[in-house]
């Protein structure tokens, strides 16, 4: 086990990015605890208590007892009845509902009428659970005018620090794929679905791609690609509906009306495919060809 006492405040910092990125959110203490045995003691208490309780209290009556009165004042008051006053608890901080949050992110990606403004209208959106875990918003970056957009399922953990889409080991991939192809990143337009990235890199759930929606069709809507490349599982069901795999899903061109005009979209495998099953690559190499041959007419 690693002692904080004998690192330095940069060693800490690094350490504990490390973790972050890791997936880690919960710290152990410092010395053991025997959990079970705190758990029959607390359990012992709790029996030993509710025997005296029971030992102690009176019989029950059938009736319930009647208000008592206070006695009518000198001056020949009427009696009063004295009631105890109602308890009182904190209420817990009321959410969003799922439906509001939706229509909120509706609104704020309506009204953006460039990507700068859409950028700062999700930086002040507070209606997604997955932007309290996330260290950044991994907004859209790259070159629109090509016509070329590239939309993956989310931010990763290379993503989420540096707070760019597609860094790090899959950035790479990536890389090596639009390479292929004559392209760079820096020449198209690079998103995800989600724009913060989920704890432990989970899959967003249905809600959070609901809240999510509105952000990233405004996205393509004011980018107004020619062509869309979609990565993975979760991104083509999300723009295409249905349960398909993506080995079911790639290599088919759609149109999508998106923002009142069409957009030709592809889908394929995401890199972390790639890097997770080197096999695939075969068949995202397929795809790439096609998605070549149809960006240069």
């Amino acid at each position: 086990m690693i002692s904080a006492d004998n690192l330095s405040p940069g060693q800490l910092a690094a350490l504990l990015a490390f973790h972050a990125d890791a997936g880690v959110e919960w710290l152990m203490e410092e010395e053991p605890v025997d959990r079970l045995a705190e758990f029959e003691a607390m359990k012992a208490a709790r029996s030993e208590s509710r025997q005296q309780a029971s030992a102690s209290q009176p019989p029950a009556r059938s009736e319930a007892a009647p208000p008592t009165r206070q006695p009518a004042s000198a001056a020949g008051g009427h009696a009063r009845e004295s009631r105890a006053p109602a308890p009182t608890a904190n209420a817990p901080a009321v959410a969003i509902p799922d439906a509001q949050a939706v229509k909120e992110a509706q609104f704020a990606a309506e009204s953006a009428r460039s990507l700068a403004e859409l950028r700062l209208a999700m930086e002040g959106f507070v209606g997604c659970n997955l932007r309290n875990s996330a260290r950044n918003l991994v907004f859209a970056e790259g070159d629109p005018s090509n016509g070329v957009m590239i939309v993956g399922p989310m931010p990763y953990a290379d993503d989420d620090r540096d707070g760019q889409p597609f860094s790090g080991r899959l950035g790479d991939m990536l890389n090596r794929m639009l390479a292929g192809i004559g392209l760079s990143r820096e020449g198209v337009l690079l998103s995800n679905v989600v724009p913060w990235r989920p704890p432990g890199n989970r899959v967003p759930t249905a809600r959070e791609a609901d809240i999510c929606r509105p952000f990233i069709e405004r996205q393509v809507a004011l980018a107004e690609p020619k062509h869309l490349l979609l990565l993975g599982n979760f991104t083509a069901r999300f723009f295409f509906g249905g349960s398909d795999t993506i080995h079911h899903l790639r290599g088919e061109w759609r149109d999508l009306q998106m923002g009142g005009h069409t957009v030709q979209t592809l889908a394929t495998l995401h890199p972390q495919d790639l890097v997770s099953a080197p096999i695939n690559k075969r068949f995202a190499w397929q795809d790439m060809l096609a998605f070549k041959a149809r960006i240069n007419g």
